[in-house]
């Protein structure tokens, strides 16, 4: 009964892994065009500017997510201004909510690791690339980034995997992701362990890919950038 349970499962759990994955692409997509500007400003900006990147970072670090996923997807919607704006056709959304939930979660926990790297850059040469005339710009793209990033990678690949895991909040607010339809499913079968189980083995099936994918580019990063 449970093998015959989980094999009659396995489509839908398949359906809600790849609206997990979807998710997952998403906040990170996301989460890293957010996460860039934001570490450059805590390290570059004027007070203002890094005053904010300090407070964005605090607040979506300090606060747990699903408060997050809870505020944007609930609490917006109290909002008059929202709910007549263009915006709200968007925002009534549960994946909508739910990754931009992610995607600024992720941001502020991958901003401070880039401002980490940032700043782990040697000092001299920094100093080498003003002495050559080069502007900020052309120093972060030639010199800072690319070493910056070679530093990111280990704490990076780390980032994914906890978001990966978080997206299984999204079934707080009705998406049917891997989590969301081991839940539906547990609810009409009264079967937990064996779906609960099964979308485990699928949760640590992506982590080892991941895993594995992440190893692999960061032995390519290693030998392709020069370590000044």
């Amino acid at each position: 009964m449970g093998i015959e349970l989980i094999i009659e499962s396995l489509p839908s759990l398949t359906q809600g892994l790849f609206v997990t994955l979807q998710l997952l692409l998403c906040a990170l997509v996301f989460g890293l065009v957010i996460a860039l500007p934001m570490a450059i400003m805590w390290v570059e900006g004027y007070k203002p500017f890094r005053y904010l990147a300090v407070f964005y970072v605090t607040f979506f670090r300090g606060t747990p997510l699903l408060v997050q996923v809870f505020l944007i997807y609930y609490g917006l919607g109290q909002l008059e201004w929202v709910r007549t704006s263009l915006l709200w056709p968007v925002f009534k959304e549960p994946f909508f909510c739910a990754a931009l939930a992610l995607s600024l979660n992720t941001s502020a926990y991958t901003a401070n690791i880039i401002r980490g790297a940032i700043k782990a850059v040697p000092f001299g040469e920094i100093e080498a690339g003003r002495a050559f005339g080069m502007s900020k710009f052309t120093l972060y793209r030639t010199v800072i980034l690319p070493q910056a990033f070679k530093l990111v990678l280990p704490a990076y690949g780390n980032e994914i995997i906890i978001i990966l895991k978080a997206t299984s909040l999204a079934s707080t607010i009705t998406i049917m992701d891997l989590t969301g339809v081991a839940n539906d499913i547990v609810s009409n079968t009264y079967r937990p362990y064996e779906i609960f189980i099964t979308a485990a083995l699928f949760y640590i099936a992506i982590t080892f890919v991941l895993t594995r994918l992440f190893r692999i580019v960061e032995g390519r990063v290693n030998k392709q950038l020069p370590d000044w």
